[in-house]
């Protein structure tokens, strides 16, 4: 089987992925998800004409020289309307938010008055319609104010509040089921015997689906033996997750069975091997209505994978647009002529002296090397059959 270019395989992948079903859920528990509806309000905001600031509501036409002084005949403090109609050189001591009393068509801040005992002396002139919020004058009743597809954070849950919305409509979070391989592995904090190493790839991959808007199902460690992986592929199945993630176990060597595994039990191949470094050995596929991805073994090709790949699905079950950003940068390296494969090299940002970002390559592209990952703050996206360039070229970066 020839290897597919990696926007090729992204395409096949996405081709008949569809957002997940609608849930309510409330605003405490709205953030970060996706709104899968467009919001409207359900009231107008202010609801009624509601003083900017703590002074006094007056007729504007009462101030015909200064100071002015009106008789005070009552407050409103907020959340109380005013029981009675302002009448001709009379002032009611409001406060900020209160609705602005029948018949007074100005506030004037406390700041440019005197009182004494039951008057007040204006100390300015005070124009109609000062420090007044009039009804609507952020929003009205009915308007279309968040749009589906919003990524709803502090700012849109404060609007959607606002617009008197307790739960608000969002694309379900999609479950990943996450099953490491191999007889190598052992969970953090046992003791591995001789030949066996710590397992890293699941945590991280839970932790990048999370991060992304997926809940995830930790299906732990299958050892290399036919029985073992296909009961714990089929528990998965059984959950009608949607979508498995395996990690190692997808290349060509004698003990690599998750491919075999996956194909006994049902799944409809859609590509095996990218064109691409790291990260060659990537399947994809489905079991009915759960989508498969098995990643490589190799950390770096692991997290690289899932970035390309697992990023842009989640997204788009969630209903986010795009499947991840490429940003312009320049490159700090010389680099050779690329080969037939897209390679994507890990890389430290900085600024030059035109404060343009720069991107410094890590000496060491070995793609089982977990510490270079983490200190990493970019890939370098490096395209099929790239020509040389010097340091200093421009280049293209994904953000980690």
């Amino acid at each position: 089987m020839s290897l597919l270019k990696v926007e090729d395989a992204l395409a096949q992948l996405l081709a008949d992925v569809s957002t997940t079903e609608t849930e309510n859920v409330s605003l405490h528990n709205a953030t970060g998800r996706v709104l899968a509806v467009d919001l409207k309000a359900q009231r107008t905001q202010p609801p009624f004409d509601a003083s900017a600031m703590d002074g006094y509501a007056i007729r504007a036409d009462n101030i015909r020289e200064l100071p002015t002084k009106l008789q005070i005949v009552g407050e409103a403090p907020a959340g109380h309307v005013f029981p009675d109609a302002l009448h001709n050189w009379e002032a009611v001591r409001i406060f900020t938010g209160a609705p602005i009393p029948e018949g007074a068509d100005a506030v004037v801040m406390q700041e440019k008055t005197e009182r004494d005992g039951a008057f007040v002396s204006i100390l300015q002139d005070v124009p109609k319609g000062n420090n007044i919020r009039s009804a609507g004058q952020d929003f009205r009743e009915g308007e279309v104010l968040l749009k589906r597809g919003t990524e709803l954070t502090y700012r849109h849950l404060a609007l959607a509040a606002s617009m008197n919305h307790a739960v608000v409509p969002v694309y379900r979070r999609p479950v990943i089921a996450i099953l490491s391989t191999g007889d190598e592995l052992v969970m953090p904090g046992e003791k591995p015997s001789d030949g066996q190493i710590i397992a890293s790839n699941n945590f991280a991959i839970a932790s990048f689906a999370q991060t992304i808007g997926a809940d995830v199902l930790d299906l732990g460690i299958a050892r290399d033996d036919m029985t073992e992986i296909s009961t714990t592929i089929e528990k998965a199945v059984a959950a009608r997750v949607d979508c498995l993630v395996t990690i190692g176990g997808v290349s060509v060597g004698d003990h690599d069975l998750v491919q075999d595994a996956l194909k006994a039990a049902g799944m409809a191949l859609t590509f095996w091997r990218i064109a691409m470094r790291p990260g060659k050995p990537l399947l994809a596929g489905s079991l009915g209505i759960t989508r498969v991805l098995g990643l490589p073994g190799n950390p770096v090709s692991s997290m690289s994978c899932a970035i390309l790949f697992l990023q842009p699905m989640i997204r788009k079950m969630l209903g986010k647009e795009g499947p991840y950003r490429i940003d312009p940068a320049i490159c700090a390296n010389p680099l050779p002529a690329n080969d037939y494969r897209q390679s994507y090299m890990r890389a430290r940002l900085g600024k030059d002296a035109e404060g343009r970002t720069v991107a410094s390559l890590f000496s060491d592209q070995d793609s089982s090397k977990l510490a270079s990952f983490a200190e990493a703050d970019c890939l370098i996206v490096r395209p099929p059959d790239a020509p040389a360039s010097e340091a200093g070229a421009p280049c293209q970066i994904i953000i980690l």
